[in-house]
């Protein structure tokens, strides 16, 4: 990539997502190293969740920013933020990176990773539409360290490696209602903190 003196030269921190996503989709390496910079270490510690080792998670990092690079001019702030959109990013290539290990989620090929998620019903406000509103962001990552053991578990598993509350009941040795129970109630803590911190889920 052409590097431009001048463009390195200027200060893009004050800048918002959508513009510097615009200034990436003209080949401007400061705009990329500004996203990366703001956004290195959630994107890293997304496919660390998923990919299971700091190398792994590393490399895909590096993958996931260049393919960001690529496609720049493919975002639209119109369909989300600009952190929804890489996240989902780094959560589709790093599946295919399971894939190819022969761990197959069985619903992989789902093109919106949220959709990972609707065997889990409740009422009211989901998470699942906050995600597609664009709050998927580093507050919905902590909000999971936030659940109680096997609620976070139960979660994870579903999203991270696509299995079904059957499949997870399997692996873990529980019961099918008590998976569901902790789902349900895992997936109504996390609306209920993401709503605490003011990201628009009602």
């Amino acid at each position: 990539m052409k590097v431009d003196p001048v463009t390195d030269e200027r200060d893009l921190t004050a800048l918002d997502d959508p513009d510097l996503v615009r200034l990436m989709a003209e080949e401007d390496p400061a705009a990329l190293e500004t996203l990366y910079t703001r956004y290195s270490r959630i994107v890293f510690s997304f496919a660390l969740r998923i990919l299971g080792d700091p190398a792994s998670a590393e490399e895909m990092l590096q993958e996931v920013f260049f393919r960001a690079w690529q496609q720049a001019a493919n975002f639209s702030e119109r369909k989300g933020s600009f952190v929804t959109w890489l996240l989902s990013i780094t959560h589709n290539m790093s599946i295919d990176e399971i894939r190819k290990r022969q761990r197959r989620p069985q619903r992989a090929d789902s093109a919106d990773p949220v959709l990972m998620l609707t065997n889990v019903t409740d009422e009211g406000p989901s998470v699942e539409d906050a995600v597609v509103q664009g709050a998927w962001n580093e507050e919905i990552v902590r909000a999971l360290d936030t659940l109680p053991a096997a609620q976070r578990t139960a979660i994870e598993m579903a999203y991270f490696r696509g299995l079904t509350q059957r499949e997870i009941a399997e692996e873990l040795g529980e019961p099918l209602g008590t998976i569901k129970t902790r789902m349900r109630l895992g997936m109504r803590k996390l609306r209920e903190h993401l709503e605490a911190q003011e990201l628009g889920l009602g």
